[in-house]
């Protein structure tokens, strides 16, 4: 018998703060996917801003708990993600919706903190209230009270995606922080790699070129000083072999200070694309190819120097009829359809827990 098929609404903001991307797609929560719409909520200046205090602040906090700043950031995200359902074509034919809600902190068992937790800001109990719709949430702390990474999350979703592509093969999200699902023919495993596009946006930001560095202009201005890159990847953790996760913090743009403007964007973007090196040399078998998801994929600079770096073709996720901009949303819409149905939402190969883990809680209008 056929698994039944959901029409659900997958809702993401990720580290970038960059907006609340909506996607609607079709699913059984296993191997069918059929994207139907997506849209994106941008965030406002203020908002930004706050979501990002909020975070800062977390990271000083020792455990999640109330508190005035992320009580104001977590409502004001929530009636931002109810305006992204709303802006959904097709929208209002979802029962149900899977809310990541914000991650203001993550602290998983390899970061070597003595209590571990992860930290996803959102009131899904508004949000089912606003919408009038079931919401999927809470996906990562049942996985890190098991003993797990509680990230990546989307490699499910990438491995129901790709079930037809050759491989060896390897699926890069370049968010805020990076992370790489990777498939052979006898296995499979995901973990972050590094700062992603955080350190390049952050940046871009210090010296007033907006949010991030559009197109890679600044950095194809600039020079790479590669006894930086080399200092900055001198770390534990580009040594350690995966499952691993980060948080966005756990980097800083402090080793190129000094630089100019250009010779830091150029030498940020070449320490990104050197932890995809590097994580690539981490792995038991070595990728044909790398599909990338995520903004990274549009910065033209990033892209050359991955591709240079690694040695293998690096093609943005479109070339196999993938949404780049949707991917994400579209994994926690599938995502929401398993914690529905009581089915795994991460494996020992992607978070490092001792088995198949069910996850995620459902709140009711």
């Amino acid at each position: 018998m056929a698994a039944e098929k959901h029409l659900v609404v997958g809702l993401m903001s990720g580290t970038s703060v960059d907006a609340v991307d909506a996607a609607l797609i079709e699913t059984d929560g296993e191997g069918h996917v059929r994207p139907l719409s997506f849209a994106e909520r941008p965030w406002t200046d203020a908002e930004r801003a706050l979501i990002r205090r909020a975070a800062a602040h977390a990271l000083t906090l020792p455990r999640p708990g109330p508190d005035p700043l992320i009580a104001e950031a977590e409502h004001v995200l929530t009636l931002a993600h109810a305006e992204a359902v709303a802006l959904l074509p097709g929208g209002d034919s979802a029962s149900l919706i899977g809310f990541h809600g914000q991650t203001v902190a993550h602290r998983p068992p390899s970061s070597g903190h003595p209590a571990p937790f992860t930290w996803q800001i959102g009131d899904a109990d508004l949000l089912a209230r606003l919408t009038g719709r079931m919401v999927a949430h809470d996906f990562r702390s049942a996985d890190v009270a098991a003993g797990g990474e509680g990230a990546p999350l989307a490699p499910g979703y990438h491995r129901a995606l790709s079930s037809g592509l050759s491989r060896p093969m390897g699926v890069l999200n370049l968010g805020g922080v990076g992370n790489l699902t990777w498939f052979s023919d006898t296995g499979w495993g995901a973990f972050d790699t590094g700062p992603g596009n955080g350190l390049i946006d952050d940046w871009a930001a210090r010296h007033g070129r907006g949010h991030y560095d559009a197109d890679g202009a600044m950095a194809a201005a600039g020079r790479v000083h590669e006894a930086l890159v080399a200092r900055m990847a001198a770390t534990g953790y580009f040594e350690a072999i995966g499952p691993k996760s980060l948080d966005r913090g756990d980097f800083s743009i402090a080793h190129v200070e000094g630089l100019s403007a250009e010779d830091g964007a150029a030498t940020l973007t070449a320490f990104t694309a050197e932890t995809i090196r590097l994580a690539l040399a981490r792995l038991p078998v070595r990728l044909g190819r790398l599909l990338v998801t995520g903004g990274g994929r549009r910065n033209p600079v990033l892209m050359r120097m991955m591709a240079g770096r690694c040695g293998i073709p690096v093609e943005p996720v479109e070339a196999h009829g993938w949404r780049g901009d949707a991917m994400e949303a579209e994994a926690f819409a599938w995502l929401a359809v398993r914690v529905l149905k009581g089915l795994p939402i991460s494996w020992p190969e992607t978070t490092g827990v001792g088995r198949p883990m069910t996850g995620g809680r459902i709140s009711r209008p």
